[in-house]
């Protein structure tokens, strides 16, 4: 029975470890493509996957061969005691996973649109200089609740100080063209 738990613990570990890599690099073995296959609706709730899929089914497996594995080698409990709080164990773990995946994590995931990541009309701050319009200095700005940072020209050809607040009036192979905010807002009838 050992070796039955422990084989079990492996196959668990194993599949669940390509399970995650494949998540993070969407691996296409063949016709067979690991990756990320739980879909996202709006409105953030999970579909098409049930409570017995992939993820859970190797978090079962793992649970259930480590404590099968543990409680042969070292309780006293007799062989079919032992089988069903392996059992217990993996479904613990299963539903521990399934709850984090889908209860937690899943719902607060959404798809970006184009609009949400649009540079132009984006507020930032100078934080490297920009000299004049053949340097490029940076900008700093929020954008989809994160801190981000750009690579950034002056759309006029003058010098921004680090530190004055602009706002991109276009955005083309990943430099960001930038006017001093206080220049938009005087232009303004």
């Amino acid at each position: 029975m050992d070796s039955f738990y422990l084989i079990s613990f492996i196959v668990g570990l194993v599949l669940s470890l390509v399970s995650v890599v494949g998540g993070f690099a969407h691996l296409h073995i063949g016709h067979l493509h690991i990756g990320h296959s739980a879909h996202v609706h709006t409105h953030g709730t999970p579909h098409g996957l049930s409570r017995v899929n992939g993820f859970t089914i190797t978090a079962f497996l793992c649970w259930f061969g480590g404590a099968g594995y543990l409680l042969h080698r070292y309780s006293p409990f007799f062989a079919s005691l032992i089988l069903l709080l392996a059992a217990l164990s993996g479904i613990a773990g299963a539903t521990l996973l399934w709850t984090v995946l889908f209860k937690v994590l899943l719902p607060r995931e959404r798809v970006l649109t184009s609009k949400d990541t649009e540079m132009t009309g984006v507020l930032a701050h100078v934080s490297d200089a920009i000299r004049d319009s053949n340097s490029i200095g940076e900008i700093i700005f929020s954008q989809t609740g994160a801190r981000r940072a750009s690579a950034a020209r002056s759309d006029d050809g003058h010098a921004i100080e680090r530190g004055a607040e602009v706002v991109v009036v276009r955005y083309e192979r990943g430099v960001a063209y930038v006017r001093r905010w206080e220049d938009l807002t005087d232009s303004i009838p």
